[in-house]
């Protein structure tokens, strides 16, 4: 729920929407040396000097993106932070400064916005990055969230979707498919607690998959750790819509093909126990299940050995020529075409 009824409830109306930014960014810092200006002026004033700019932006909606009946407003602060930053990342960039800016109904009091910027402030700690700016407005339909990312990198190490060659390898960070299923239980959770409020869930063995729905973490870390292993992926994009479209992305940017091993995609033992009790199939939900947030690359066979032992990175296929087409080889070995089934956004 939005908000527990006995808290203090204090009316946006009170503050007035220049009154409300100070009171939502007043704890905000800066810490990099490129934020010359941040929050206070017509606009925010940044210096990079000799790198270049990258730049990312995001709209999560109420009942489109999230739903604040099980989504806590301090998660979503965060995650709407989180998944900017992602595609960061996914160009082999750091991220350095943000500006947030949202339309609220007046069913929102200032302490549930209170809650959202402290999720947005733990992301922007954890993180170290800047928030720079925003703008608050009003709204008729519930909450608006629109996050832009700005990062920066060294010309030579910006990683494309489009530079894949044939006989590249293709890689994964960490694992798939818990994000969509930590969705399932919560939306099977909803329809209980609608039939019976009383009903407490226990969601021990789910935490796993819950958390990377609610409150997923972008995979910064692997930027250090390909820098550290001296390995620059060919092609890059985060997996925000699932696996297989993201996939036809790298393919289609690239003008290659694909041969992607079902029996080597990573799965957490949770996505695994979970998918047999929803009867799922596990290889379909890793395919097509998005918001994952991990990054998918394609790096040079010559660069395998640096990563071959690394537990952060799996390598899942490799790239072929486009003429090949893009498959998935099954564990029974045979070619299925990769369709992309993942989340749209803009389907009725």
């Amino acid at each position: 729920m939005i908000e527990d009824k006995n808290q203090q409830r204090t009316p946006l109306s009170k503050l007035g929407e220049f009154a409300l930014i100070d009171h939502l960014t007043k704890n905000f810092k800066l810490k990099h040396k490129s934020t010359i200006k941040g929050i206070g002026d017509d606009a925010a004033v940044l210096e990079h000097k000799t790198k270049q700019i990258v730049v990312t932006t995001d709209l999560l909606i109420e009942g489109v993106h999230f739903d604040l009946s099980y989504m806590p407003l301090k998660h979503l602060g965060y995650k709407a932070v989180i998944v900017n930053l992602s595609d960061v990342y996914a160009m082999n960039a750091e991220a350095t400064q943000i500006t947030v800016s949202i339309a609220v109904s007046n069913r929102f009091s200032l302490e549930a916005l209170e809650e959202l910027y402290a999720g947005i402030e733990t992301a922007a700690n954890v993180y170290n990055i800047d928030v720079i700016g925003g703008d608050t407005t009003s709204s008729t339909s519930g909450l608006l969230i629109s996050v832009t990312a700005i990062g920066k990198a060294n010309k030579e190490d910006v990683v494309y979707r489009n530079a894949a060659k044939p006989s590249d390898l293709l890689v994964v960070t960490g694992d798939l498919g818990a994000a969509y299923l930590g969705l399932q239980v919560l939306e099977r959770e909803k329809e209980v607690f609608k039939v019976n409020p009383n009903n407490q869930p226990d969601l021990d063995q789910y935490s796993y998959i819950i958390e990377r729905q609610l409150k997923p973490e972008a995979r910064k870390d692997i930027i250090k750790l390909l820098k550290d292993l001296e390995v620059k992926p060919t092609a890059m994009i985060d997996i925000s819509d699932g696996l297989s479209s993201e996939i036809m992305h790298l393919c289609k940017q690239s003008k290659v093909g694909c041969d992607l091993y079902e029996n080597k995609i990573p799965l957490d033992p949770q996505v695994i126990s979970t998918c047999e009790e929803f009867k799922m199939d596990s290889t379909t939900i890793a395919l097509n299940g998005g918001e994952d947030y991990e990054l998918l690359m394609t790096i040079s066979q010559e660069d395998y050995p640096k990563i071959k032992a690394n537990p952060n990175l799996t390598v899942i296929g490799y790239m072929t020529d486009e003429s090949s087409g893009m498959h998935l080889i099954t564990r029974a070995d045979t070619k299925i075409p990769i369709t992309a089934q993942g989340w749209n956004s803009l389907e009725d």
